[in-house]
């Protein structure tokens, strides 16, 4: 482990990484368990990786950790799942105090069980001055949604005259969830799927995506530096040619 992070170049390290934290489920079923104990259990990843990401010096980490349609499973795993939520927020926010990590969250909260939504807001208020690391929870997150709510609010701000001309780039990348956060450099999929299923699409545009096998609650800091290791061996170029690039 200790020699795969002898070789990250600590002048290449993605400034943000996203992960779509797939496989608890199979996870649990492997062990004969329900659903719900993979969930309990993909907990200690998330420590594990937020605090490996905090030390390497990453500034954004993004984990979505419930999307929109996430609401069509089971109820009894719903409900699990946002109990899970309220728990983990309450003993984790030392860690995250410790380790002088900010927590924000993206997604409709409003939607969230009330317990949810309190427990999240006071984690969020009380890491609000915290600087060495933002953490961001995509919560009743889908980028189809973002995008349409988005484009709601242009349209009733055009109405109400704030916007008079045509919408560039950079006004509509303002009216999303992650206005002031920069786009990942690098996404992460645990489980061996092939899908970015609904998750920062816009925001994705040139990300470099990494795939794994692995399933979420087995994912450990070593799995993070070979991400890390597989992002730094690719040429990003933006839509230049590698001899633009080599030229300057």
């Amino acid at each position: 482990m200790d020699h795969l992070k002898e070789k990250i170049d600590y002048h290449q390290l993605p400034s943000h990484i996203a992960v779509i934290m797939d496989g608890n489920g199979r996870w649990a079923k492997q062990s004969g368990m329900p659903r719900l104990f993979g969930h309990k259990n993909g907990v200690t990843a998330v420590r594990e990786i937020t605090e490996t990401c905090a030390e390497l010096g990453v500034q954004y980490l993004t984990l979505y950790s419930f999307s929109t349609e996430n609401w069509n499973r089971p109820t009894l795993e719903v409900q699990g799942l946002m109990m899970l939520l309220v728990e983990t927020v309450h003993s984790e926010l030392k860690t995250l105090q410790n380790n002088n990590i900010r927590l924000r969250a993206i997604g409709d909260l409003s939607k969230l069980p009330q317990r949810t939504q309190d427990a999240l807001l006071d984690a969020i208020d009380q890491t609000k001055s915290n600087t060495r690391m933002t953490l961001v929870l995509a919560l009743n997150y889908s980028s189809r949604w973002e995008i349409l709510h988005a484009v709601n609010q242009i349209v009733a701000d055009t109405k109400n005259g704030k916007i008079i001309s045509d919408i560039s780039e950079a006004q509509f990348s303002s009216y999303l969830s992650t206005a002031d956060i920069p786009d990942p450099e690098l996404l992460i999929r645990t489980s061996g799927e092939f899908r970015i299923s609904n998750f920062l699409l816009y925001q994705l545009a040139y990300t470099e995506l990494h795939f794994t096998s692995v399933l979420w609650p087995d994912f450990r800091k070593n799995h993070l530096f070979e991400a890390i290791l597989d992002f730094q061996s690719r040429e990003r170029r933006f839509g230049k040619t590698s001899e633009q690039l080599t030229s300057k």
